[in-house]
């Protein structure tokens, strides 16, 4: 597009704009929207002095690989601020479908610590539709549209599909987009780590961590790393050589799941739904743990030690809070049991604040460990 090619007239510039969009710019209270930006890079250098005339606002969005892959011969404005966006979160999901309470006394329930009775069933089905449906906003309005789960697939495969077509264009060797396909095999295995060299071979060390960062800096993924010491100030003790990698986007995780077949069927997506389906769904449920940390801003850590020569405990996540730890375990079941956050805690006694079990039964507390439902994970 030639229109930014020249910005010694930006009248022309925004006169041009008005008419091709039929739209009145109004001074101080228009914003102009430039979508995927990354495709017209000369558009992204001009915000340096659209942004100093002064006279509108502006955002950019488009896909991270691509802006970072486009941006030779240009000048990087330093006038852009980075937002981090996150897809859709339980209470957003939850917005959209018309529902603006249930996320609000939900609080108030974890506030006042009351397990929710008889309306925990059905609290249950609502999340278990959101780990299935997912927040990206193409997903929640094709199931706004159509109230069906296999065109939900459909529209998630399409997003699939386009993050592929990205990894490509910085990776063309491929890796980038087996790393990316092998997420959900890795953490169905049960492994203390993500394994690299099953899935791409043997690289070197630098090569492998630039398609890591590749992979985290897209947003599609969550990494989240080996603690040494834990302790308050966890990012001092990451072990970047250890880590679990999770989708941003759990409803594109549950796809990916089954990305063997050309479609998921509704059959597998209804028993999903009803938690019939005859499957260890812990993974699936950590993920959207994951998912729900990061989009509170919090890092992701987890940490494991020897259970005996064969075995390791495992906290699933952990927190820090004031000057505490806050360890978590996942179960996707309404078991109790809670071996490795037992173990934890008597190794790290003086560094614990509150202990919890996330699972999918209702509150309660067993012993110090408070047992929470996996709904209520954002109050954390």
């Amino acid at each position: 597009m030639n229109l930014f090619e020249d910005l010694t007239d930006l009248n022309s510039i925004f006169l041009f704009l008005q008419q091709h969009y039929q739209v009145i710019l109004k001074p101080r209270k228009s914003l102009i929207i430039f979508d995927e930006v990354q495709k017209c890079p000369k558009a992204r250098q001009a915000i340096k002095y659209l942004v100093e005339d002064g006279r509108y606002d502006y955002i950019e969005t488009g896909s991270l690989i691509s802006i970072k892959k486009n941006t030779k011969n240009i000048t990087i404005p330093s006038e852009e601020e980075r937002v981090t966006m996150f897809p859709m979160d339980y209470e957003e999901f939850r917005w959209a479908l018309g529902d603006h309470v249930t996320v609000d006394l939900l609080r108030q329930f974890y506030d006042n610590r009351i397990a929710l009775g008889a309306a925990h069933r059905k609290t249950m089905y609502n999340f278990r539709l959101y780990m299935l449906v997912g927040g990206m906003p193409q997903a929640v309005n094709t199931y706004l549209e159509t109230n069906n789960l296999s065109l939900v697939d459909q529209t998630k495969r399409d997003i699939i599909r386009l993050y592929l077509d990205d990894f490509q264009k910085i990776d063309t060797t491929g890796n980038a987009e087996r790393l990316f396909l092998n997420i959900p095999a890795q953490l169905s295995r049960n492994t203390s780590r993500y394994l690299s060299y099953p899935v791409i071979g043997e690289k070197s060390e630098n090569k492998l961590a630039e398609l890591l960062q590749a992979l985290s800096e897209s947003k599609t993924t969550l990494f989240s790393y080996h603690c040494t010491d834990p302790n308050v100030g966890m990012s001092l003790y990451k072990d970047l050589s250890r880590y679990k990698i999770f989708l941003a986007d759990t409803g594109l995780f549950v796809t990916l799941c089954f990305w063997d077949k050309d479609y998921t069927e509704n059959v597998l997506y209804n028993k999903l739904l009803a938690n019939k389906l005859e499957a260890n769904l812990g993974y699936i449920f950590e993920n959207v743990i994951a998912q729900m940390l990061a989009s509170a801003c919090n890092q992701l850590f987890y940490y494991t030690f020897p259970k005996d020569e064969k075995h390791n405990y495992e906290i699933d996540f952990l927190l820090s809070r004031g000057n505490k730890l806050v360890p978590i375990e996942v179960k996707s079941s309404g078991y109790k049991t809670h071996k490795s956050l037992d173990a934890f805690c008597e190794k790290f006694s003086s560094r614990i604040g509150e202990r919890i079990l996330l699972y999918t039964k209702d509150y309660q507390k067993d012993g110090a460990t408070t047992c929470l439902p996996v709904y209520m994970t954002p109050m954390l």
